[in-house]
């Protein structure tokens, strides 16, 4: 009976137990941001989950442990991708707070990577609807920015109080999808000055 109990005791010093590999707390980051980067530049159908895994330097398994798949994927990046907001400046004039915005968006616009950008919003906004929501989300939050700094003006004065301030903030970003659409050159930075002349002129105070 001694010799029984003995046996179905634990030996005194168990060997530990083998712990499976760390789960990588930064693979999340460099997989949505390698998704991102090939949908800008090949576009969601070409973007391949092979691809992803490749450039975030992570194994396929890692991906789908985490997204379900491809299109899964691509709204997580996506969603990440719309998060990034251009800080609008307040520079105390409207002159100053758009030649700051309009230097900013046009060096982006102007930019392979801006380019990429408008022309696959605009053709992935229109085949899903959930891409749809995260755009006008985004272009709602800094469309809302927008409007503070030409409220900032009415408020000093700069402009007059009846000004459609919808007009006046969704010319420029009209502007810059039109000719990315069409493929024209954006404006260059010399040309800014003219662009807020021009807007200016139709509601100066």
């Amino acid at each position: 009976m001694s010799e029984s109990f003995a046996a179905s005791e634990p030996p005194e010093n168990p060997l530990p137990r083998r712990k499976g590999r760390p789960r990588d707390a930064t693979a999340d980051d460099r997989i949505l941001a390698a998704a991102a980067e090939l949908i800008l530049k090949h576009g969601y159908d070409n973007m391949t989950v092979d691809e992803v895994a490749a450039a975030a330097k992570a194994g396929k398994a890692t991906v789908y442990r985490r997204w379900a798949g491809k299109e899964d994927l691509a709204f997580a990046a996506l969603e990440q991708l719309y998060s990034n907001e251009f800080p609008l400046p307040d520079t105390g004039s409207i002159v100053g707070d758009l030649r700051e915005a309009f230097t900013q968006a046009l060096e982006f616009a102007s930019s392979d990577t801006g380019r990429a950008y408008l022309r696959m919003t605009i053709a992935e906004s229109l085949r899903d609807e959930r891409l749809r929501a995260l755009y006008t989300a985004a272009h709602n939050g800094q469309d809302a920015a927008a409007r503070k700094m030409f409220e900032r003006a009415v408020a000093r004065g700069e402009i007059r109080k009846d000004v459609r301030i919808d007009f006046a903030v969704g010319w420029f970003a009209s502007l810059l999808v039109m000719n990315s659409i069409t493929e024209k050159p954006q404006p260059g930075a010399d040309e800014v000055d003219d662009m807020i002349d021009f807007l200016l002129r139709g509601c100066g105070a």
